[in-house]
């Protein structure tokens, strides 16, 4: 039985990430943890494959689903990741994997590894079938052009589809006495159709905890009540640099899930005092918002208004015809969008729509856009997603508005920061999110801010308020440099 394990995904059966620590709280939170991706593996069989794996976290890198069954999707996620786990799921319901300790680079060359192994699951007992080849003697083939070889018997993504193909070799034991794992891993050329597969990052949990408990925070950051009343000071008596401007427009825009109204609802919280939710939010497969909504947010019950209005929009969703229209974003950032206006993914704004005639003032524009993902999805957004907030960052870059990114749940990302917060500019797992939004988007990792919004909490916590208000701070920040940019008016 495994020690202590832990466990990472991205992208779980209800689209929600989850982390697992140690064995017993394994057991006791959620005895089904690969069940989020393949609900037919049973615990028993669960705990056996982690035995093998040892002391480990693992991380959900790459599933066909979301991604696509192609040699070029499993190597975009997949390459120069160290160890992993790979778990394929027939139509039948029989589970194939393997696991290699060295890197896929796309050598188009044999890879030795003496660690390497296969397993065949079908019932509750997985069986393992080891490396018999000399120091692991062409324990995987890496190329280009295909998924994951397993020496010359077992192909995953065979033929750049949802199949998984196993021939006769010679490079791993193949137990005679188990006819079922023998059967289909030795067979004459067998080809299964999967309705799932997915790779995991394996890296050994000892380096990561030394790695969190010796190196210095990578942001320094104040967890004091004082640092909190001084960030909430400064941002009840902040002043636009442009005369004619009483408050920051912010424009949210991110998938569906992510936590856009949420965001909103946290720091509306930390400035009423209590919990509360204006907005509507929610984690249902569609989104919650379907109107554009403009919040201003007060200095308590009955305070005075803040300097900021943040713009909530609908997600954005994969197809095309469905979440929010990116032609609408460049008519919301010109402020020709009237609040509680209901977006139509299948047609766009047209300025002949705008039922108050009034012309449009430097107040009623976009001043910062914000970018809203899930940390723990980052990994997982589809290519259409990241194409699509590709062409929106395209948009907003040629109307000059400057640009940060929220990413949210970062509590969810990583268990040492679900512990305490203020782990989070320690944690390695957290700094890599940072490093793979910052590619992904295009944006430097100083525009990244981490939050964690209120979402089940009845009471507020001094970490999570400075982490929120801190990303406001930036806002009003990226606002001046708006302002900076254009002519006086």
């Amino acid at each position: 039985m495994v020690e202590r394990l832990r466990l990472s995904f991205g992208l779980g059966g209800d689209g929600v990430p989850l982390t697992i620590t140690d064995s017993q709280a394994f057991s006791e939170f959620y005895m089904d943890a690969l069940g989020l991706v393949f609900p037919s593996i049973f615990t028993e069989a669960q705990e056996e494959i982690y035995s093998w794996l040892g002391n480990v976290e693992l991380h959900l890198l790459y599933k066909a689903s979301v991604h696509g069954y192609t040699a070029s999707a499993f190597h975009q996620r997949c390459d120069h990741q160290g160890p992993t786990l790979i778990v394929a799921c027939s139509n039948s319901g029989e589970i194939y994997g393997g696991y290699t300790s060295e890197d896929y680079t796309q050598t188009k060359c044999y890879i030795n590894d003496g660690n390497a192994f296969l397993f065949h699951l079908q019932g509750t007992t997985p069986v393992q079938f080891g490396i018999k080849t000399p120091r692991g003697k062409n324990a995987r083939y890496d190329d280009y052009n295909a998924g994951p070889c397993f020496g010359n018997e077992v192909y995953f993504l065979h033929n750049n589809s949802a199949q998984v193909s196993c021939k006769p070799g010679n490079v791993y034991m193949f137990n005679t006495n188990n006819r079922v794992g023998y059967n289909h891993f030795h067979g004459n050329n067998q080809v299964y159709r999967l309705n799932e597969c997915a790779v995991f990052k394996v890296t050994d949990v000892t380096k990561i905890a030394a790695q969190v408990s010796v190196q210095k925070p990578w942001r320094n950051v104040l967890w004091t009540a004082e640092r909190r009343a001084e960030l909430m000071e400064s941002i009840k008596n902040y002043k636009p640099l442009n005369s004619s401007v009483n408050s920051i427009r912010v424009l949210l825009i991110g998938p569906i899930g992510a936590g856009k109204s949420s965001f909103f609802n946290s720091i509306n919280s930390v400035f009423r005092g209590h919990v509360t939710s204006q907005a509507m939010s929610g984690s249902s497969g569609t989104s919650v918002t379907n109107q554009f909504r403009t919040y201003t947010v007060k200095a308590g019950r009955e305070g005075n208004a803040l300097p900021l209005i943040l713009c909530d929009t609908m997600g954005l969703e994969e197809f095309s015809g469905a979440g929010l229209n990116i032609e609408d974003i460049s008519s919301i950032i010109k402020g020709y969008i009237l609040d509680r206006y209901k977006f139509n993914p299948a047609s766009p704004f047209q300025p002949d729509e705008r039922l108050d005639f009034k012309p449009v003032t430097l107040q009623d524009k976009i001043h910062c856009v914000a970018y809203v993902l899930d940390t723990g999805k980052v990994s997982l957004l589809s290519s259409k997603v990241e194409e699509k907030l590709t062409a929106i960052r395209q948009r907003v870059n040629s109307l000059g508005i400057p640009q940060i990114v929220l990413l949210t749940k970062v509590d969810e990302a990583c268990p040492d920061v679900e512990k305490d917060l203020q782990n989070i500019y320690l944690s390695a797992v957290i700094k890599t999110k940072f490093q793979e939004a910052s590619n992904r988007l295009g944006v430097p990792m100083t525009n990244i801010i981490p939050v964690k919004n209120y979402s089940h909490e009845l009471d507020l916590d001094l970490n999570c308020d400075i982490l929120l208000l801190t990303a406001v701070q930036q806002m009003l920040r990226f606002a001046d440099n708006y302002f900076d940019d254009i002519s006086p008016v």
